[in-house]
Parts: C-alpha cells; sequence; structure tokens
C-alpha cells in the first residue's frame, strides 16, 4: 500500500521536480520540528526524573553524581550497540559519511535508536550537547523520505541536507544558522536548488519550534557594545587563543575515541566506563574551590533547575547565561577550559551519544569570560563587559574546531540577538577558524571520517572513487622480484613485460618496490655491474602501502603528493604480507567501476517504482 502511494506520488508531481522537492523540504522540516521537540522535552523529563529521585536518597551522599550518568549510560549503550551503531557518537560524521559513500541513503532505525540513547545521555548528565542527535535525526528522517519515495541519490542528499539545517533550525530557534550548516559543513559545494529547498525546510523546523517551545532566543544577554575600535585587537588575540582551545578539543576527544576503539570490551559497556571517568571527575573537581576564593557552592551549582548538578553535565547552558552575565568566579570559568573537553572526551569518546556543539560553545564561553576578566584588568579603558568576550569566544571556539566560521557566526548571533557583537563575532570567528586549519587540517567532524580513509569535500567525482574499495580493482597476482636477485634479471623483466615498477619480496615478505627509475639512476650515478649488484641495493625499501579495505581515493591521496604510479597492497594486520598491487591504470577502471555501479542502482530503482 505504502509503496504504491509512493508511486502515484511520484507519477502525478514528476513533471513539476522543483515543486516535489520544495514540498518534501517543508515536510521534513516539519517532522524534524516535531521530532526536536519531543527529544528537548524527552531530555527534560529524564533529567528531572534522573536528580529529583537521586537526591531522594540522602544516604549515598554526593555519590549519585556518579551513579546518575553511569545508568544513563548502562541503558544507552545497548541501544546503540545492538540496534543503530551509527547512533555512537556526535553524529555529524555518520551523516557525511552516508552523503559520500551511500548517495545520503541511512536507516531509518538510527532516528530512533539516536533520539532515545542521546536523551538518556543527555539528560542523566552526559557532557553532550543536542545539536548533533537531532542534525542526524533530521537527515535520517529526510534520508527515509527520499527512500519512500525511490529517489535519486542527488534527491535524497537534498533532503538529508534539509533535515539537517531544520534539526539546527528546531533545536537552537536558528534557522539562519541551520542553513548555513548544511550547506557549509554538510554539502561543502552550493548549489541554488539545494539552498532554496533547505530554507523551507529550515523555516517549517523553526515555526514548530517556536510554537510549542516559545520564541525567545537561547540566552538572554545585556546589549554589549564595542568600547573603542582599538578593543578589535583584543578580540583578534581572543580568535588566536580559540584557535588552539578548537585543536586542544580536537585532539582530546580523538585520543579518547582511540583509546576506546582499541580497547577489547562490550562496546555495550563502554559508554558505562566513560561515565564512570565523568561521574569521578564531577564528584572531585569541587574540592579545587581551596585554590581561589570561590565556596564549594561556587563550583557544584551548575544548574538553577536542580540544585547540586555539576557544571561539567550536559550542554551546560545555563551557566553560560551565567558567565555571559559576569557572574561567576574567575577561577572555576579558567578551570573549565580543560574540564569540559575532558569531560565531554570522557562521554562521546568512550561510545555515547551526544553531540559537541554545546560542549564547544560552552568552552568557548569560559574561554571568552577568562580572557574577559584579564582585558578588564591590563586594559579597563578600552575593554568592555566579560559577558561581550564569552559570547565571542563561543563562536570563535565552534569556527576552530569545527572549521566552519559561517555558522558558528551565525548561530552566536541567533542565540543571543545581538547585533551588536557582528563585527568582532566576524574577526574572531574567521582567525580562529583560519589559524585552526592551517594548524590542524582536519575538523572535529571530519578527523572520524579521515581515519576511515573517507576525505570530504573535494567534489562529485570523489564521491564515486570513494564508493570502490582498493581490493576490488588491484592486481591480486603482481609479478614480483626477489631483493637478492641481481638487477640484471629485474632489468630484463622490465623489457620483458613493459611494466615499470615491480614489489621486491625477501622471503616471501613485502621487503619493497623497484622502478625503471631506480635501474637508471643507480646506473648513471654509480656505474654499478648490475649482474653484481642486488635489487635490495638500489629497491625503495618500507614503501608506501596501502591497505585492501581502503577507498580508491584514499590511494589517490597517497599517490598525488609523491607522484607515485603503484602501490603495494597489503594485509592490515601483517604489513609484510602482499595481497596486490595498485596501479594508475586500475584506478582509472575504478572510476569506471564506480560509475557503473551508480548506474546499476539507480536503474533498479527506476526498475522497482515501474513495477510497483
Amino acid at each position: 500500500m505504502a509503496k504504491r502511494l509512493s508511486s502515484k506520488l511520484l507519477d502525478k508531481l514528476s513533471p513539476n521536480e522543483g515543486m516535489l522537492l520544495m514540498l518534501l523540504a517543508v515536510i521534513v522540516g516539519a517532522v524534524t520540528g516535531v521530532a526536536a521537540v519531543i527529544f528537548i522535552r524527552l531530555i527534560a523529563f529524564i533529567q528531572i526524573f534522573s536528580y529529583t529521585h537521586a537526591e531522594m536518597f540522602p544516604a549515598f551522599g554526593r555519590l549519585w553524581i556518579i551513579f546518575v550518568p553511569v545508568a544513563g549510560a548502562l541503558l544507552a549503550g545497548p541501544i546503540i550497540s545492538r540496534f543503530a551503531k551509527e547512533a555512537k557518537g556526535h553524529g555529524v560524521p555518520e551523516v557525511m559519511q552516508a552523503l559520500i559513500l551511500r548517495g545520503g541513503r541511512i536507516r531509518p532505525r538510527v532516528a530512533l535508536a539516536k533520539i532515545v540513547a542521546s536523551a538518556l545521555c543527555i539528560g542523566t548528565g552526559g557532557s553532550a550537547g543536542r545539536e548533533g542527535p537531532i542534525v542526524q535525526v533530521g537527515s535520517t528522517l529526510g534520508s527515509a523520505l527520499g527512500q519512500w519515495l525511490r529517489l535519486s541519490d542527488e534527491r535524497i542528499k537534498n533532503l538529508v541536507a534539509c533535515g539537517a539545517a531544520a534539526g539546527i533550525a528546531a533545536t537552537f530557534n536558528a534557522p539562519i544558522a541551520g542553513v548555513v550548516f548544511a550547506l557549509e559543513v554538510l554539502m561543502s559545494e552550493l548549489q541554488l536548488t539545494v539552498f532554496g529547498n533547505v530554507v523551507l525546510s529550515a523555516v517549517s523546523a523553526s515555526i514548530i519550534s517556536q510554537i510549542f517551545l516559545g520564541a525567545r532566543p537561547a540566552f538572554e544577554v545585556p546589549a554589549y557594545t564595542l568600547n573603542s575600535p582599538w578593543e578589535i585587537l583584543l578580540y583578534l588575540a581572543l580568535g588566536l587563543l580559540a584557535a588552539l582551545v578548537g585543536i586542544m578539543f580536537i585532539k582530546m576527544l580523538d585520543t579518547f575515541d582511540n583509546i576506546f576503539d582499541r580497547w577489547k570490551f562490550s562496546s555495550g559497556l563502554k559508554p558505562a566506563v566513560g561515565a564512570l571517568f565523568l561521574g569521578l571527575l564531577a564528584y572531585y573537581y569541587p574540592n579545587l574551590h581551596r585554590f581561589s576564593s570561590g565556596t564549594p557552592e561556587d563550583f557544584r551549582l551548575g544548574m538553577p533547575l536542580m540544585e547540586n548538578i555539576p557544571h561539567i553535565y550536559a550542554s551546560g547552558f545555563e551557566f553560560i547565561e551565567e558567565v555571559l552575565l559576569g557572574n561567576a568566579p574567575f577561577f572555576l570559568v579558567a578551570l573549565l577550559i580543560i574540564l569540559k573537553p575532558l569531560a565531554t572526551s570522557f562521554t562521546l569518546g568512550s561510545g555515547n551519544s551526544g553531540g559537541i556543539f554545546a560542549p564547544s560553545l560552552f568552552t568557548g564561553a569560559m574561554l571568552g569570560g577568562t580572557f574577559g576578566y584579564i582585558a578588564n584588568v591590563i586594559f579597563p579603558e578600552i575593554a568592555s563587559e566579560i559577558g561581550a568576550y564569552a559570547l565571542v569566544g563561543m563562536a570563535a571556539v565552534f569556527a576552530a574546531a569545527a572549521h566552519a566560521p559561517l555558522t558558528s557566526i551565525l548561530i552566536v548571533f541567533e542565540m543571543s540577538n545581538d547585533y551588536s557583537l557582528i563585527l568582532p563575532l566576524m574577526a574572531a570567528g574567521m582567525v580562529a577558524s583560519t589559524i585552526a586549519h592551517w594548524l590542524h587540517p582536519e575538523s572535529i567532524y571530519t578527523i572520524k571520517l579521515v581515519k576511515r580513509g573517507i576525505h570530504f569535500g573535494h567534489g562529485r567525482d570523489m564521491g564515486v572513487m570513494q564508493n570502490v574499495s582498493v581490493r576490488e580493482v588491484m592486481n591480486r597476482h603482481p609479478i614480483t622480484v626477489e631483493a637478492d636477485q641481481a638487477v640484471a634479471e629485474v632489468f630484463s623483466a622490465f623489457q620483458k613485460t613493459h611494466l615499470q615498477g615491480f614489489p621486491v619480496l625477501d622471503k616471501n615478505r613485502l621487503y619493497g618496490i623497484i622502478t625503471v627509475q631506480d635501474v637508471e639512476r643507480a646506473l648513471s650515478e654509480n656505474n654499478l655491474d648490475i649482474r653484481q649488484t642486488k635489487i635490495r641495493d638500489i629497491a625503495t625499501a618500507s614503501p608506501i602501502t596501502v591497505f585492501p579495505d581502503e577507498t580508491v581515493w584514499s590511494a589517490i591521496r597517497k599517490m598525488a603528493p609523491r607522484d607515485l604510479a603503484r602501490l603495494p597492497v597489503v594485509d592490515r594486520r601483517d604489513k609484510k604480507n602482499l595481497l596486490g598491487l595498485v596501479s594508475r591504470s586500475d584506478i582509472l577502471r575504478a572510476y569506471n567501476v564506480g560509475i557503473i555501479r551508480k548506474q546499476q542502482v539507480q536503474k533498479m530503482l527506476d526498475s522497482r517504482r515501474s513495477k510497483e
């Protein structure tokens, strides 16, 4: 019944494809808006339920700070590992991977798993935000609608971008930032049709969100002003510091990601271990108040909603507002620059579910607040209020971590509804993003993809090449030579086969690679006797290699900078075990394989549609 309905809908609207996509964009936005409302209220319910019930047992003392996030992780972990592994982490890299490798196709079950697991994580205190989850949920809903209607890859990708924009718009009441996020972070190239549909989706999601959640900005802040033209130099300096903090955030999260990935332990229980570390950190860091003029209560009151919830738990937006108003103690604010990324790394690095947007905004607010305190002491004549620097710091750190300056500027502007600081926001955001990209080319979103051999943002041909693995096109039986053979023998082999290079083996183990250029160079430089000289003496030992499960695009990335014509393919578990050879001609063949595969998939979908 559903298939016949989707087929009839397409048949009726197919003459006007633009109208169809606009209608679908509005539907995706509205449904994502409803999902965002449910998600936000579910987090609030779990938060109130968890902590009000926890405080009913005074015998536990403050140990409930540890128990609650661990309990939430024990529930969320199995949901992720058994129901939808794509729900692990902050979600945006998984959406990007689907856009690159699967034509935007995401399993529908991911939406439900992501909402429930992320609500459990954030609601019980996991240090994460709600933007990553709702971006993944919105993208999944858009993808599911496109798949149900048997749309092409390009149309499904369009709806995925619509869902992502709608998620940001609904969650943060920031439709403009939602549009820019979808285009700047996910699509990487501006297409007019995509832009129009994404705008419609963001607007419809924002309307739904405002109906149920209200239209007030995320932060109520006083109007800030630029006290002096010279003050812009302070904001540029803040941008520089934000770049370093953003890189620290990326590296810290990546480090814990690697540690937990390598750990041979049940993936469903790893989030609980991360939550235990988070709980211990939250339990003990208030003791640091003795090093400052603050009281123990200053270090414990993180959320006005419920007493004694640590600042490093959940998104921390309540405490951000305290910093924006200049009401937080200096030492605590400075300390949280390190503690919040560490808490988020425990949470998401262990495999729990949540976003990094809010933690990066929190870290930026702490950096900006600390900078503002110091600036007001050193430059009291020109420095603005502490809150102004905290607001700019939020945009700058996210710009550095995500390499998304436009999104960071616009979302902070929309969340605060304060236009007066747009110039400092632009200056600090661009400086932070540029320096961070220069020092660390991969963002907090793309670093996961790079570890998987996936590179985002290199055009449409790259998407084709990333759909083909090295295993599919490599030469499984390359001609090889032995390291102890005479150079004369390989010289003869070059002449007979007209090939330009061979892998070199030493007792059936990969030793290196030898090319015609190696032989010619040795003859011209050293006047060697090719009958006496062994191949091992002139071959390139320990060459650059590639694994069979890597994408062809990954092989290209290794070959191009070094002008290599071929790469040995080795076993990932035994890098001396030669499995084959991939050459430039194989890569050309891979492009044809990828194109044919995409055509076959589309032909199959069209065939199914015609039969229904």
